[in-house]
């Protein structure tokens, strides 16, 4: 199967609010694909609707090579899902919470009981598996839930906002074991607003209220502004930003005390900028553009929620 998700015209609605607005996307089979996006992006929704919670209200779904309205049942079976928000029994222990999850695949006896002790122990939480999960910190449950959805060996794995309540040790695990997945020929879509987790991703699709506005991998996307991004922090931002624009006729975007200018191929050497700074302001950095500043261009908002144009330096 090439081709795991194979979205069209997609669209859903609460009340008159459109969350996805005719969304068209297709997701290859095998890697690691996220749906990467600010709050109000229409990401989430997407997740609730790939993970079978809701029916869309127009467009097509097939995952699997299955049809989402006719072959929802099926499509469950071979999908494996982490919410955002835990759905774990907090009155059964870890090792019984994945156990039971294993019953509703139809999986019994001691082969399950193992995977569940030798996935529970790869999350670090040997010694830990008979305690209730009631007693555990909100990392320690975020664990127990992505154990429970490989215990089925999902040809699919989707995962909502992963990284919730871990801390770095835990999130570094968590990417060894989706690597591992992917490794073992597993798909896997998440959603996040991460651009450092979006960064780690084989392929992404940006969204931006309800639609896909970027599709391709990490460095395909920045690839797309061949530019270089000089961010300064300084006491006097309105002075800087209009020396820029007079002297080197560059425009800066001005959030609180940070400029973010960006020098196109051809322009203003950076060294020059930098040198007729240096020792006037507190800190300058010059990199390559992020995911972030994909997002800037294509939409004119930061990632945040930020008007550009109401942030950008005027004259």
């Amino acid at each position: 199967m090439d081709t795991m998700i194979d979205i069209k015209a997609l669209t859903h609605r609460y009340g008159a609010r459109v969350a996805i607005d005719r969304l068209d996307l297709t997701v290859p089979s095998g890697g690691i694909f996220a749906l990467l996006g600010p709050n109000g992006s229409g990401k989430t929704t997407l997740f609730r609707i790939l993970s079978t919670l809701i029916p869309p209200t127009a467009g097509t779904v097939r995952m699997l090579g299955l049809d989402l309205a006719s072959d929802r049942a099926a499509i469950r079976r071979g999908i494996g899902v982490v919410f955002q928000a835990p759905g774990l029994d907090k009155q059964l222990t870890a090792i019984e919470n994945l156990v039971h999850h294993g019953h509703l695949y139809g999986l019994r006896g001691e082969p399950t009981r193992r995977k569940a002790i030798e996935l529970l122990d790869r999350f670090g939480l040997a010694g830990r598996q008979r305690e209730r999960v009631g007693t555990f910190s909100g990392g320690m449950r975020r664990k127990v839930e992505l154990a429970k959805a490989l215990l089925t060996d999902p040809e699919l794995l989707i995962l909502d906002e992963p990284s919730t309540g871990l801390d770095p040790a835990a999130r570094a695990e968590l990417w060894t074991r989706l690597t591992d997945a992917r490794a073992a020929g597993a798909t896997i879509v998440l959603t996040t607003h991460l651009m450092d987790e979006a960064e780690r991703c084989d392929r992404l699709a940006i969204l931006h209220h309800g639609q896909r506005i970027a599709l391709g991998t990490p460095a395909e996307l920045r690839a797309e502004l061949p530019l270089e991004i000089l961010t300064l922090t300084t006491d006097q931002p309105d002075h800087w930003a209009d020396r820029l624009r007079s002297q080197w006729g560059l425009d800066a975007v001005h959030i609180d005390r940070t400029l973010r200018i960006e020098i196109p191929p051809g322009g203003v050497p950076a060294s020059e900028l930098v040198a007729a700074m240096a020792n006037q302001v507190e800190s300058i950095t010059l990199g390559r553009p992020t995911l972030e500043d994909v997002f800037i261009r294509l939409t004119g908002r930061r990632f945040d929620g930020g008007d550009q144009s109401a942030d950008s330096a005027t004259s």
